[in-house]
């Protein structure tokens, strides 16, 4: 999987925005499939204009405290591409890292906002809350 500090320097190293999307598009492409039993109600993320799963798994880490991995996947090439760059952030990391991560931040600093749609930004933030909400509920046991 790519390092979200390879996807920065990557960004960085393409000046158009059509080659930035082109690449937000390959790394949608390096996405595992997702399997059947993951695409349903339960795991559909709302507020996205496209079709968006995510699935969480939870592992307790002794005193690191629990790690979420994620699966994911979208009927829309972009959005598949903002999942890669989503679990590249967060993906395998202890939940209390999840919280502390401002992927938001990460959205600015690669000057999406302003590139995408509302609709694509809104549901870009809509999968960032349901992954926190996800990092929350593995904590709360602790807690």
């Amino acid at each position: 999987m790519t390092t979200i500090d390879d996807i920065i320097e990557n960004f960085a190293l393409l000046d158009d925005w059509d080659d930035r999307y082109r690449y937000v598009i390959e790394l949608g492409r390096t996405l595992e499939p997702l399997p059947d039993a993951i695409r349903s109600e339960k795991n559909k993320v709302q507020g996205c204009a496209s079709q968006v799963w995510l699935g969480t798994s939870v592992a307790p880490n002794g005193a690191a405290g629990p790690t979420l991995s994620f699966v994911g996947d979208s009927d829309a090439h972009i959005v598949r591409g903002l999942i890669a760059i989503l679990f590249a952030l967060y993906s395998g990391k202890p939940a209390h890292r999840i919280l502390e991560a401002d992927a938001v931040a990460l959205f600015e600093k690669l000057a999406m906002r302003e590139h995408l749609t509302p609709q694509r930004s809104n549901g870009f933030r809509s999968m960032v809350e349901r992954i926190r909400r996800d990092a929350q509920a593995a904590l709360a046991p602790a807690a």
